[in-house]
């Protein structure tokens, strides 16, 4: 097989692959092999046709494009191997020469990564926060405790006010006319919280359980549907519940209660030191994130469209994805927000652009420090995530797929170069 490239500009590169004819000849007979099956030829039962006669019968050029289709992909990838090419898409092909007896000539115009012009990574004068942790901090983590551990009271005896917890149906209308979205039965909603449009919550203190309001508001005029920006609305709504939250008293028992801790101020020491260790991972991270910026902000790469598209397509599958989880879809999220897949997709480009970015030149500077994973450090991460699952670390690894293992490998290098740009003088503005 000869192979030469052609560098036609913009990261596109131009492979011009030639397989001999007798390799050819080869794919040819597979292509028969794989096809007779499907041949009706007079004095012959199907399938037992020799490879000349269908060829007679239908013409010479009845297998050349499965027989392409059988040589193109490993010549291809053998061409992509030699010359040290990393594409970021499939490859446009076309057939040069085609036929019996001669080489079959085609050529594949990809595009390929872009190279990265490192600027500086190391060294980097980043002020690095230091993680305080106030006496206000901690209680605020208590009182957050304390909210979670409420209990829920029915009110019977008073009508609702700021904070309570209302189950409503509501109806809206717009000059008299019901219209879509604003009706919902057995809706809960706290008091205060700000959920709904402005004016609907405060609107509601002092309706009696079992009562019904007529409520006027007024959509904001960057609400998020375009049809009720601005309009004037009115809802017919019944409290159907009035509830509110019975905090428990903060103190031994309340410890006692919600930890392994037989005082308050064991508790509270607990809360000050995982508030700590919280802070300084989210301060490291911090650090860590405006350095690998600041690195990506001094390199130069033209990157190509195509790589933009596919981390916008990413980004989209994942949104999609998140939002099942949230019993919703992307289609159903889009017309929530009053806009449309194009114009999602346009306000992601910016950090589409920058994720790209930021993958090469970690990518970059990986190579250049010659970082690698040895197979110990794969297999701490596959224990690590193991364990996260609660499974054994050989079990979960038989699970795994190829590209999961690259996957892995991939984090555990990116760690590791993150690890080069951020160690020796980078905090020296501390």
């Amino acid at each position: 097989m000869k192979t030469s490239v052609e560098n036609i500009g913009n990261n596109v590169v131009k492979l011009r692959i030639e397989i001999d004819a007798e390799a050819f000849s080869e794919s040819i007979k597979k292509a028969y092999l794989k096809n007779k099956g499907r041949f009706n030829i007079p004095g012959f039962r199907k399938g037992k046709a020799p490879q000349n006669i269908i060829e007679r019968y239908y013409g010479e050029s009845v297998f050349y494009e499965e027989a392409f289709n059988l040589a193109c992909p490993d010549a291809y990838e053998q061409a992509l191997k030699d010359n040290n090419i990393q594409p970021v898409d499939r490859p446009e092909l076309d057939i040069e020469q085609i036929g019996k007896g001669k080489d079959l000539v085609f050529t594949a115009k990809v595009t390929v990564k872009p190279d990265v012009k490192l600027g500086q990574y190391k060294g980097l004068k980043i002020k690095k926060d230091t993680a305080k942790i106030t006496d206000e901090d901690v209680q605020k983590e208590l009182e957050r405790i304390q909210e979670t551990n409420a209990r829920l009271i029915s009110i019977e005896d008073r009508p609702v006010k700021d904070k309570d917890i209302v189950n409503i149906d509501f109806e809206g209308f717009l000059d008299g006319e019901p219209f879509e979205g604003g009706s919902a039965k057995g809706y809960s909603l706290t008091i205060g919280s700000g959920r709904f449009i402005p004016g609907f919550e405060e609107q509601l203190i002092g309706v009696e359980k079992g009562s019904k309001k007529e409520i006027k508001v007024t959509f904001p005029e960057d609400y998020n549907n375009e049809s009720l920006k601005g309009k004037e609305a009115v809802f017919t709504v019944t409290v159907n519940e009035i509830k509110e939250k019975e905090l428990p008293v903060i103190n031994d028992e309340f410890a006692q209660d919600v930890s392994e801790f037989d005082t308050l101020e064991e508790y509270k020491a607990d809360i000050r030191k995982k508030l700590e260790e919280s802070a300084e991972d989210a301060a490291n991270k911090k650090y860590e994130d405006e350095i690998i910026k600041k690195a990506v902000d001094n390199a130069e790469v033209d990157i190509p469209e195509v790589m933009v598209e596919h981390q916008l397509d990413d980004m989209m599958r994942r949104l999609d994805l998140t939002l099942r989880y949230q019993g919703m879809d992307i289609n159903s999220y889009i017309d929530m927000m009053g806009t449309d897949g194009q114009t999602l997709r346009n306000e992601s480009r910016e950090r589409a652009i920058q994720q790209v970015k930021t993958q090469l030149v970690l990518e970059k500077i990986s190579q250049v420090e010659q970082v690698d994973a040895t197979e110990e450090e794969i297999n701490a991460e596959i224990a690590k995530m193991a364990e996260n699952y609660k499974q054994n670390a050989e079990d979960f690894k038989k699970h795994l797929k190829n590209d999961d293992i690259e996957y892995i490998k991939d984090t555990v290098i990116t760690r590791k170069t993150i690890k080069v740009m951020t160690e020796g003088k980078n905090d020296a503005e501390q």
